[in-house]
């Protein structure tokens, strides 16, 4: 249950175990509190921007109780469905996710779905719920990725840079999880600062699905664990999917806007009531 890992042109090696407590004879694993770290400072964060984006705070509470377990089921049944072959000969482990086995995407999609229907039933802006659960989902991957690196997966290929790291003294490898944890902070910080202008709607998330997608089909070229149909690596693709989709709804947007300013004529005293 222990893992050594270290990043040796650094000089850093750390020992690790899988387990942080025993409690009433059950292990309770570091993956799942760096999960529910993250699932709490995403709830903060984002309950505290409710206001900016026309939502209340009971909005959010009754789109987590939703969102959450619809998030965690779909990214258990898109981990399934890509490892079929493995799961077709041992279908009592379709439910197991205590042993490990979720993808973000499929997170994301259940995310989505949930979103989307409580904005019809309570009629408000699916765009703007959206743009609060691009922030979540940004500090949420940040955090989580950090889970890997205590299980010591999620790792890339070998590697010479100075800072590869090694697991339990094999050859050097790309931390990934380090690329992607820092990535998703970045796109945070970012957006967290942008936000305040926001020009639509919708934004953030459209900015958020460009910046992961295009960070993500970087890093999953790099990852030894990926899921695949065929050769082609399913991350990666919807990834670029995403990246390419959001970017180019991005330019549509912004060039009505800059058209609509184009014509727009300030109302003087000659002009008014014409």
């Amino acid at each position: 249950m222990e893992h050594t890992i270290g990043f040796p042109n650094l000089g850093l090696e750390f020992t690790l175990s899988r387990v942080a407590c025993t409690v009433l004879g059950k292990d309770i694993y570091w993956y799942g509190i760096i999960i529910c770290a993250g699932f709490i400072l995403a709830a903060l964060y984002v309950n505290s921007r409710t206001k900016d984006f026309g939502i209340t705070s009971d909005n959010l509470t009754d789109c987590l109780i939703i969102c959450v377990p619809l998030g965690i089921i779909c990214a258990r049944i898109y981990y399934v469905v890509f490892e079929w072959g493995y799961y077709a000969q041992h279908p009592g482990e379709i439910i197991a996710i205590w042993k490990g086995g979720i993808a973000i995407y499929g997170g994301i999609i259940g995310t989505l779905i949930g979103l989307f229907v409580y904005s019809r039933v309570k009629k408000l802006s699916l765009a703007s719920l959206c743009d609060l659960a691009a922030f979540g989902l940004l500090i949420g991957q940040c955090i989580g990725r950090w889970g890997n690196f205590v299980n010591g997966e999620a790792h890339g290929g070998p590697t010479t840079l100075p800072w590869g790291m090694t697991i339990d003294g094999q050859s050097m490898v790309h931390p990934t999880f380090l690329y992607e944890s820092l990535w998703n902070l970045a796109g945070f910080v970012l957006l967290h600062f942008y936000s305040k202008k926001r020009r639509f709607k919708g934004e953030i998330a459209l900015l958020y699905a460009a910046w992961y997608g295009a960070g993500r089909a970087w890093i999953e070229g790099l990852r030894t664990d990926s899921l695949y149909i065929g050769s082609v690596r399913v991350s990666q693709l919807l990834a670029i999917i995403s990246c390419i989709a959001a970017v180019a709804v991005l330019a549509r947007q912004y060039h009505r806007i800059k058209v609509a300013k184009a014509f727009y004529v300030p109302e003087t005293d000659e002009n008014k009531g014409e």
